[in-house]
């Protein structure tokens, strides 16, 4: 019994090669690139990430994660997409790095370059394998394919004129407060994860995925891009060229940190779910070694953590001393007068409510104790009843404290 137009117009067979067909395009253009250094632009990872994410949909829904047959298709595609998006983060990183404003970046361009070649090279390796697993699989190829013109880079050697101000307004500080305050608490609840060394691979293997992994950095990653937001939405709406400098400065620093938060989470996600932890069955097994050969998982760690992690580390820490200039260049200056009884003194837990109202707010404070200045205010609040009694001072006080409102 032949099938009907409309049968094979539904079938598996040809909803397959339909899905199949730009991203096996994208396959054959690359597997012919000799020098990629200009060829992989952001259009051609864009196309890679949306091709191969529709190709595995449609896998999914038809069950390939349990199909012996199409398992392996199915893990190419993935592959191909988490690739295709981290490398995509660091060549908008590599794009956008001179309106960042990092000041002195170090090895940070050439580690960067490093990286997206691994990505690269890896994604021009898996393209022959991809294309001799469609023949197996009898996908039809399209003759026709993309060409460079297909692909142009973002770059051009032209700027759009600048005539929208975007200088930052009065009603604008507290919004500037809250966002400085809000990148030193991250900075802070970072310090677990800091490192200032690169691993060895060893230890690399031993925080992840237990320490470090793609929960855990997917949640920074979305607090900074709410950090971000707030940003672009309350404080300054244009880009990074002209404007408020140190306030571009900033956001160039949390911005890099996202971007780069972004791409170690995609490199985690694939490690963790594709090379590290394959399953018990086989054919999963199986699968995991030929990934393997295809990326390697110890340079795609290395290039996770030693680059990835550690200049996001980097770039908070250099952050903060910014954060803090701004975070008092912006806030308001008040005093509030406390007495004190004389016979309890100013003991430990008013002590711990007012330090952890200096760390929240993160600005500068000075205690004030009779005529005498004590900066900073930490130093007196943990000096202790029995050492402010040996200074025999007046137990009225005063602090004054610059805060945001």
């Amino acid at each position: 019994m032949q099938k009907t137009e409309s049968a094979i117009e539904n079938s598996f067979e040809e909803k397959v090669r339909l899905f199949s067909q730009d991203y096996l395009k994208c396959c054959s253009y690359i597997s012919d690139i000799d020098r990629p250094e200009d060829v992989f632009t952001q259009k051609l990872f864009s196309t890679l990430v949306s091709t191969s994410m529709l190709l595995e949909d449609f896998l999914d829904f038809h069950g390939a994660k349990n199909n012996k047959n199409w398992y392996f298709y199915r893990e190419l595609a993935a592959t191909v997409r988490h690739l295709s998006l981290a490398a995509n983060f660091q060549k908008h990183i590599s794009n956008r790095l001179v309106f960042y404003d990092l000041g002195d970046i170090g090895d940070f361009s050439k580690e960067g370059e490093s990286t997206l070649e691994f990505l690269t090279f890896a994604l021009m390796k898996m393209a022959p394998v991809i294309l001799k697993e469609a023949r197996r699989l009898k996908i039809h190829i399209a003759e026709t394919l993309f060409s460079a013109a297909d692909f142009p880079s973002v770059v051009t050697s032209d700027m759009l004129d600048y005539d929208i101000d975007d200088k930052d307004k009065d009603q604008q500080k507290k919004n500037i407060v809250k966002i400085s305050s809000e990148f030193l608490n991250i900075a802070t609840s970072f310090d677990q994860l800091k490192f200032y060394e690169p691993y060895p691979h060893k230890e690399i293997l031993a925080i992840v995925p237990d320490k470090v992994n793609e929960v855990e950095i997917r949640r920074y990653e979305m607090l900074v891009h709410n950090l971000q937001s707030s940003f672009d939405t309350y404080v300054i709406h244009g880009g990074f060229r002209f404007g408020n400098r140190e306030l571009k400065r900033l956001r160039g620093h949390f911005s890099v940190v996202f971007h780069l938060l972004q791409m170690v989470g995609r490199l985690l996600h694939f490690y963790e779910r594709h090379l590290h932890a394959a399953g018990y069955k086989n054919t999963y097994k199986r699968v995991q070694v030929r990934l393997s050969n295809l990326v390697n998982p110890k340079m795609l760690l290395d290039r996770t953590i030693n680059y990835g992690l550690f200049h996001a580390c980097h770039f908070l820490t250099i952050g903060i001393e910014l954060a803090q200039q701004i975070l008092n260049e912006n806030i308001e200056r008040a005093t509030i007068k406390v007495g004190v009884p004389v016979k309890l003194g100013f003991h430990s837990r008013p002590c711990l409510l007012v330090a952890k109202i200096v760390q929240n707010y993160g600005g500068q404070v000075e205690l004030c104790v009779g005529s005498i200045g004590l900066t900073p205010a930490v130093f007196w609040i943990f000096s202790g009843p029995a050492e402010r009694s040996k200074k025999k001072i007046s137990p009225r006080w005063s602090l004054k404290a610059m805060r945001g409102r």
